[in-house]
């Protein structure tokens, strides 16, 4: 099943307050292009794109969309004061040379380990990897947003993946609509829980080693 508007919207503010004044931040496609429009005005991050763009801003109003100015999905975006354009080697450039601080993406899986598998279903057609493995292994923090379980009702959290990896070892935060956990020594840390779920909700709906934070935060 997938993710109402409502709950994208909910993750997409939450995956917000991880970043940083001054961060230079790679955002996927999905849920993550959401972010800008919850980043608070006093922090100054520049978002990047494979297709070449660095300093994306806010969606722009219905009506108000340039042709020309889009994500690496191809959707409409604004872009920010200070923002630059460049051709698509360069913006593999910046990931690969460890320019790019955090990415956030979505996923198929993630094992307890903090393995990503997030390109491809096998027997499924697909356009292609695109930038996830550079980014998987050369950026400085990964975090992932996707939906708790997958259509069937199945983990997507899981001891080991089944799913072809994008990289091992890469993810250091999971944002899913019912949890935020974090990888901490090959399990995963429960630190705060989606209302109206409870924290049996999250483990129920787990199929890896979960260890519980001192103090869970609930998010209304």
């Amino acid at each position: 099943m997938g993710l109402g508007i409502d709950n994208r919207h909910r993750i997409a503010k939450r995956a917000a307050q991880e970043i940083e004044n001054g961060m230079i931040v790679n955002l996927g496609i999905g849920i993550p292009s959401l972010i800008p429009n919850y980043v608070p005005s006093a922090i100054a991050v520049m978002f990047h794109a494979e297709n070449g763009i660095v300093g994306i801003g806010p969606s722009p109003l219905e009506g108000q969309e340039d042709e020309n100015a889009c994500n690496a999905a191809g959707y409409p975006i604004t872009t920010l004061s200070g923002s630059s354009y460049c051709d698509s080697a360069i913006a593999f450039g910046m990931i690969r040379k460890g320019y790019v601080d955090m990415t956030i993406l979505g996923a198929l899986e993630v094992s307890e380990q903090g393995d990503l598998a997030n390109w491809i279903v096998p027997g499924k057609r697909v356009s292609g990897m695109g930038g996830a493995m550079e980014l998987a292994q050369k950026v400085k923090k990964v975090v992932v947003l996707m939906n708790h379980t997958n259509k069937n009702g199945e983990p997507k959290l899981v001891k080991t993946c089944s799913l072809p990896l994008t990289a091992k070892r890469c993810v250091d935060l999971i944002i899913t609509d019912r949890a935020v956990l974090k990888i901490e020594k090959n399990h995963l840390l429960l630190i705060e829980v989606m209302s109206p779920y409870t924290v049996e909700d999250v483990l129920q709906a787990t199929d890896a080693t979960v260890e519980l934070s001192d103090s869970i935060k609930i998010i209304p």
